[in-house]
C-alpha cells in the first residue's frame, strides 16, 4: 500500500458511504405511524462541554443536545429510566439526525410495539469542517469525553436517570458509529449496551491515486469560511486531520495534512492510521468483554459493509458475544426503521431498568 493512497483511505471511506447517503436521505423508509402511540417529550437543552474548552477550532463550547422523555416520565414522579446516547453521522448535527432517524414518531413507535420505557439524547458534535469524528484533539477539543463524561454528567444530574453503567446504552451511525466503536471501546466503565450502526472509518485503506490539485486547495484553506466553500470529500478531509492530526503550531487550522509542498509526511499518516478502531480494538479487549450486549448493522449496499463485517469477525474471534446483520439497504435507507424495529428493542432488552443491575 502506497503512503499517499493510505492518505485518501480514510477520508474516501467516509465519501462514499456517507456522500452518497446524504443523496439517499430524502428515499430513507419511514415505518409507519403505530396507532395508540404515545407522544414522547422532546427538550431542547445546552450542555456545557468541559472536554472541549480552549479548543483551537473555536467551536462551541456549550452544545446542542436533543433530549426524548419517555411517555411515563411526567406521570410517575419516583420512577427513574436507563438512557440511550445515539451519535449522528459527519456533516449533519443532532437536528438533522431527528429527521433522518424520524424522532419522536420512532421512538413512540417502538415504545407502541413493546419496547420499556427509556430516554433518548441525541447530542450535536458539528464542528468547523462539519465533525468532530469523536476524538480527542486540542483543535476540535475532546469530544470523545465531551460525550463520556459531560454529557453523560448532565443527564444524570438534571433527569431521573438509574446512574449506572448497566442502564446506559450507546448507538450511532456512520461517524456516529466510529464514534460509538471508539468511545465504547475506551469507556465501558460509563456504558453497558452498544449498538453500532454502518460505522465509517474503521481502517486506513488505499482508494486510489493521490491528487495534486486537492492537495493544493486544502493547503490553501485559512479560515471557516473557505472550510464551508468546500465540497463533502475536501471538508472530511479536514475533519479528519483536524481530529487526528491537530498541530497547535501550525495556524490558522491548527491541523496537518498527510502532504505538505507535495510531500508525504509519514508520521501525520501514522497518526491517521492509528486512530482507525480495527488497528486499536486489540488493546481493549477487556473493555469490551464488559458489555452485556454488542450488536452491530450494515446495508447490503453500503460502502462500509466490509469493514462493518470485519469488526463482527474480530469480536468473533476473541469470543465476545456479539450480533451481527446485513440488512438490505444502502447507508441511509433504512435507519429509521432500524431505530425502531431494532436499536431501540435492542436496548429494552440488554439495558438494565432498575438499580443495582448487573
Amino acid at each position: 500500500m502506497s503512503k499517499k493512497k493510505l492518505f485518501y483511505g480514510t477520508a474516501l471511506s467516509m465519501a462514499v458511504a456517507m456522500g452518497a447517503g446524504l443523496v439517499a436521505q430524502v428515499a430513507t423508509v419511514v415505518p409507519a405511524v403505530m396507532p395508540g402511540a404515545k407522544p414522547v417529550t422532546l427538550e431542547h437543552i445546552k450542555i456545557h462541554g468541559a472536554a472541549l474548552e480552549g479548543n483551537l477550532e473555536g467551536d462551541a463550547v456549550d452544545r446542542d443536545v436533543i433530549v426524548f422523555l419517555p411517555p411515563g416520565y411526567q406521570k410517575d414522579k419516583h420512577r427513574r429510566y436507563p438512557v440511550v446516547y445515539a451519535l449522528h453521522g459527519y456533516s449533519i448535527g443532532a437536528e438533522q439526525w431527528t429527521h433522518e432517524i424520524h424522532v419522536p414518531q420512532t421512538i413512540e413507535g417502538a415504545f407502541a410495539q413493546g419496547a420499556k420505557e427509556m430516554i433518548v439524547v441525541l447530542p450535536d458534535s458539528k464542528t468547523m469542517h462539519n465533525g468532530s469524528m469523536y476524538s480527542s484533539s486540542v483543535t476540535t477539543g475532546d469530544f470523545e469525553n465531551f460525550i463520556a463524561r459531560d454529557v453523560v454528567a448532565y443527564i444524570d444530574a438534571h433527569y431521573r436517570t438509574i446512574p449506572e453503567r448497566t442502564s446506559r446504552g450507546l448507538v450511532g451511525h456512520s461517524m456516529g458509529g466510529y464514534g460509538a466503536s471508539r468511545i465504547g471501546m475506551k469507556h465501558s466503565d460509563v456504558f453497558g449496551s452498544l449498538y453500532i450502526m454502518s460505522p465509517c472509518c474503521m481502517s486506513a485503506r488505499p482508494a486510489g491515486p493521490s491528487n495534486p490539485d486537492l492537495e493544493k486547495k486544502l493547503e490553501t484553506v485559512k479560515t471557516a469560511e473557505d472550510s464551508a466553500k468546500l465540497g463533502f470529500f475536501e471538508r472530511a478531509q479536514l475533519a479528519t486531520a483536524a481530529a487526528w492530526s491537530p498541530d497547535p503550531k501550525n495556524p490558522p487550522l491548527y491541523l496537518d495534512l498527510p502532504t505538505k509542498d507535495g510531500a508525504v509526511q509519514a508520521d501525520i499518516l501514522a497518526k491517521w492510521a492509528a486512530n482507525a478502531p480495527l488497528a486499536f480494538i486489540d488493546q481493549y479487549i477487556g473493555n469490551l468483554r464488559q458489555y452485556r450486549a454488542i450488536a452491530i448493522d450494515v446495508g447490503d449496499q453500503d460502502g462500509l459493509r466490509v469493514d462493518t463485517a470485519t469488526l463482527h469477525e474480530v469480536l468473533d474471534k476473541y469470543g465476545i458475544a456479539n450480533s451481527f446483520e446485513v440488512y438490505s439497504g444502502t447507508h441511509t435507507s433504512a435507519v429509521a426503521d432500524r431505530f425502531q424495529n431494532h436499536v431501540m428493542p435492542f436496548f429494552s432488552k440488554n439495558l438494565c431498568f432498575e438499580a443495582g443491575c448487573r
